[in-house]
């Protein structure tokens, strides 16, 4: 596989989608996330409602372009989202980018990562803003 089937038209748009310091005042957690692979970064911040669920979202990333364009289409989506659910689709996203299960449907964007499953250098990349999301979470949880 060519890097131009990896890095095509689609996730560039993604990856440029991305608002420079995205970020939320007062936010429940923050995290910072750093891939020991490709030394991508990630920082999250994020609100919760009285469920739980993401009711805000900020993602900054020092990351490659599927890094950011897997950003993008967790920023896009994430609204309303529970953390449990999330932890769902980033473990359904790691075991499609190992070919043991497909891709998750919930948003058809996701399918457009599936060709990095031939690049295990640039998973943890693409889990990178999943992770962030995570981390900040617990935050939330050490919080309180």
């Amino acid at each position: 596989m060519t890097d131009s089937a990896l890095y095509n038209r689609d996730i560039l748009r993604l990856a440029t989608a991305l608002v420079a310091n995205d970020h939320i005042e007062n936010p429940d957690g923050t995290a910072e996330v750093r891939s020991p692979v490709c030394g991508s970064r990630m920082q999250a911040d994020i609100s919760t409602d009285a469920n739980g669920h993401i009711a805000g979202l900020a993602l900054r990333a020092n990351a490659c372009a599927l890094g950011q364009a897997s950003a993008a289409i967790l920023r896009q989506n994430a609204d309303g989202l529970s953390l449990s659910v999330l932890n769902e689709i980033r473990d359904g996203i790691a075991q499609a980018l190992k070919r043991e299960g497909p891709m998750p449907v919930m948003w058809p964007e996701l399918d457009l990562l599936s060709p990095a499953s031939d690049y295990p250098s640039r998973h943890a990349a693409i889990l990178l803003p999943y992770d962030a999301i995570l981390a900040a979470a617990q935050n939330i949880k050490e919080k309180t």
